[in-house]
C-alpha cells in the first residue's frame, strides 16, 4: 500500500483546510487509519484515526470538536477536516494505516501500529 497526502499549505489562524490521504496499491476498506502531526523539534504526535470496521473515530484532545476524519472506502481516501486552525497545528501531517488488529481500539494513538505512511504535507497556520 502506498500513500500520498495532500491539501497541506498556508491558512490564517480560525480558517480551514482539508487533507487528503490517497491510496494505492491496495484498497483502505479493510485498514485502519490514522493522522499524525510533527511540528519543528518535536515528536511526531498522533491527531486523529478511524476504525476499518465499525467508523469508531479517535481524536487527540487538542483537536476535538475542531478536526473530522472520515472515510471513502470506495476512493480508498482518507480525510481531515480541520476547522478553527490556531497556530499551534503548524505541522507536517502525516496519514498512516495499518491492517485490522483487535487492539486498536486501545492503541490506535501508537506509531507502532500503522504499517504504512504518507509522505507528509505541511500546514502552517499564521496568526
Amino acid at each position: 500500500v502506498q500513500l500520498q497526502a495532500s491539501g497541506g499549505g498556508l491558512v490564517q489562524a480560525g480558517g480551514s483546510l482539508r487533507l487528503s490521504c490517497a491510496a494505492s496499491g491496495r484498497t483502505l476498506s479493510t485498514y485502519n487509519m490514522g493522522w499524525f502531526r510533527q511540528a519543528p523539534g518535536k515528536d511526531r504526535e498522533f491527531v486523529a484515526a478511524r476504525g476499518w470496521s465499525d467508523s469508531s473515530t479517535y481524536y487527540a484532545d487538542s483537536v476535538k470538536g475542531r478536526f473530522t476524519i472520515f472515510r471513502d472506502n470506495a476512493a480508498s481516501t482518507v480525510y481531515l477536516q480541520m476547522d478553527s486552525l490556531k497556530p499551534e497545528d503548524t505541522a507536517v501531517y502525516y496519514c498512516a494505516g495499518g491492517p485490522q488488529r483487535p487492539t486498536f481500539r486501545l492503541y490506535y494513538s501508537q506509531p507502532t501500529l500503522y504499517a504504512y505512511w504518507g509522505q507528509g504535507t505541511q500546514v502552517t497556520v499564521s496568526s
